[in-house]
């Protein structure tokens, strides 16, 4: 029987199929058996481990030096409690995940230290089967206590320690070790198994060893090399330079990586250095290029440009401790008065975004595009929104506008520029006027944690493109990423039904009903929302980040392999 076509997406969007083929679901649907990890769940009598999808190429020469520019200068070590690329870029390569992305497509949910899965036909029991014979990079046995001692850290964190991936794990009730090969979450209710599979694949979730974590009192914010079972070990690091890494000679997945050795050089999202350092030749694969460079890059007849979303949220945030600012009417007045189209164009030249509201304009569950540029604060006419801004403020009793606010900015080029332009339109369209206050990145989030602001700009990350991963980190009450201690019952409430229901269906439904409240009160005030710029030598083989989601998920090089 011919297979039938599927129906196509609008572009830039995830069909359902597509989400559960994803999250190696899709045979599950069809069939009503559950997928679970390479074997389905009434195939019990496979038992035998089986190995890696992530293969060695035939093809693929060994050997050889990955000269890598991202940013790296992380303020910190402890990746399970960052939220920047400057921690998982360069610290990826020396880790493992229970479950990953496949590298080929940066979708496919497939086996890593986790062979196998079972998934109990209520959805309230994950049950992991861990490989044998994998080893730490000090030698240590690898064993479902680091799983467990890895996990129970991320679910419920110890006092002190703040990790954004939690709120992917609300409902993991006990994590049971079944044996020191098996591990089985027992969650307090079903969510739906895209979703939970998405979150245990995420690369954030990083395992580490027990003892480490036993060492340091649960916090590895400090500890700069602390053992990992990834295909690649630590040699050295110079701070703000460059970190380098070799070859796992004992890497569990035998034959990979290819590569000898990884050098991660510094070099700034959509900097000028990045740029050059590239089209100089000086490294192969660069992350994040500022669009001038990429147009410059792709035009060489010697390397590929690759374009692909990014899961992160471009925003400023309001500290609603401040008495105007915890005004509904005065935030949605800040939100109506910002030119969005004006706001991509000021960083057009330095890095590339798209506008969007409050969820992924490229996923099926938000706004069309098409529709959302109708709507007050993203059309290109700004009268009508700074019309209704202007009978906010007065409204709510500032029509003469609100003076002295404390604006902290990120030190980063697009936060900077964008902060001047906000500047300007809050002056000019509803009398708010605010002092720039610019600092390093490690000092922005220690002052946001602590509510050290009156408004704040930078980025935040999701580990999942479905809103019930975001409608939790970042608008949630306790949300990690809360910045700006916003609460709306209403919302949470609906948001807890999202996070609940399993049919498709009526939860788009209901996320959009979400994105109605979040206008009206907004928890942040949306700017943009980031699309990746890479560029690499096509002597760089065996990546392909183009049908990527992010950058978070797939940043290991083990599949990686250097022609010449």
């Amino acid at each position: 029987m011919a297979k039938q076509p599927e129906p196509r997406p609008r572009p830039g969007t995830v069909s359902r199929r597509t989400f559960l083929r994803a999250a190696g679901l899709h045979a599950a649907a069809a069939t009503g058996a559950v997928a679970l990890g390479p074997a389905v769940f009434r195939n019990r009598a496979l038992a035998q481990e089986t190995p890696s999808p992530v293969r060695p190429d035939p093809a693929a020469k060994r050997g050889g030096t990955l000269k890598y520019g991202i940013l790296s200068a992380a303020a910190h070590f402890d990746v399970h409690q960052s939220g920047t690329v400057a921690n998982i870029g360069p610290q990826s390569p020396m880790y493992d995940l229970l479950i990953r992305r496949d590298p080929k497509d940066g979708q496919t949910i497939i086996p890593d230290l986790a062979w196998k899965w079972d998934i109990s036909p209520d959805g309230k029991k994950y049950i992991f089967h861990l490989r044998k014979g994998v080893k730490f990079h000090d030698g240590a046995d690898f064993t479902a206590e680091d799983v467990k001692a890895t996990y129970d850290r991320i679910v419920r964190p110890p006092k002190g320690v703040v990790i954004p991936r939690t709120s992917l794990f609300t409902t993991v009730g006990d994590i049971v070790i079944l044996d020191p090969h098996k591990i089985e979450f027992q969650l307090t209710e079903a969510r739906p198994r895209a979703f939970m599979l998405g979150a245990f694949a995420s690369g954030w979730n990083i395992i580490v060893r027990k003892k480490s974590l036993d060492d340091n009192q649960g916090n590895l914010r400090q500890v700069m090399n602390y053992p990992g079972t990834g295909p690649f070990k630590h040699v050295s690091r110079q701070d703000k330079e460059v970190w380098i890494m070799e070859r796992n000679a004992n890497y569990w997945n035998k034959g990979l990586p290819y590569l000898d050795r990884l050098e991660i050089y510094n070099l700034p999202p959509f900097s000028p250095e990045l740029g050059s350092s590239f089209l100089a030749g000086k490294i192969d694969y660069g992350r994040l290029l500022d669009p001038v460079s990429w147009r410059k890059a792709k035009a060489m007849p010697n390397v590929t440009a690759a374009a692909f979303n990014q899961s992160v949220i471009q925003a400023f945030w309001t500290n609603m401790k401040k008495k105007p600012l915890a005004d509904p009417r005065v935030r949605r007045a800040i939100h109506l008065s910002m030119d969005r189209p004006a706001l991509v164009d000021v960083v057009k030249d330095t890095a590339p975004m798209q506008i969007g509201g409050f969820v992924y304009p490229f996923h099926e569950m938000s706004i069309p595009t098409a529709e959302l540029v109708k709507r007050l604060g993203y059309q290109t006419d700004m009268k009508p929104a700074v019309q209704e801004a202007r009978r906010l403020m007065k409204e709510a009793g500032y029509g003469q506008g609100i003076k002295g606010l404390d604006f902290m900015v990120r030190d980063i080029q697009t936060f900077k520029l964008w902060a001047v332009a906000i500047q300007a339109m809050l002056k000019e369209n509803i009398n708010v006027e605010c002092n720039l206050r610019t600092v390093q990145t490690s000092v922005w989030f220690d002052e946001a944690v602590a509510g050290n602001f009156d408004l704040a700009i930078s980025a935040i990350v999701s580990s999942l493109m479905d809103p019930s991963d975001y409608f939790t980190a970042w608008y949630g009450a306790a949300g990690p990423q809360n910045y700006s201690g916003w609460n709306n019952e209403q919302f949470q409430s609906l948001a807890k039904q999202i996070e609940r229901e399993l049919d498709n269906t009526k939860r788009k439904a209901m996320v959009r009903q979400a994105e109605d409240l979040l206008e009206q009160d907004p928890p942040l005030i949306p700017i943009a929302y980031e699309q990746i710029y890479d560029a690499y030598y096509n002597r760089v083989k065996g990546q392909n980040p183009s049908t990527f989601f992010g950058i978070y998920d797939v940043c290991r090089w083990d599949n990686v392999w250097l022609a010449s």
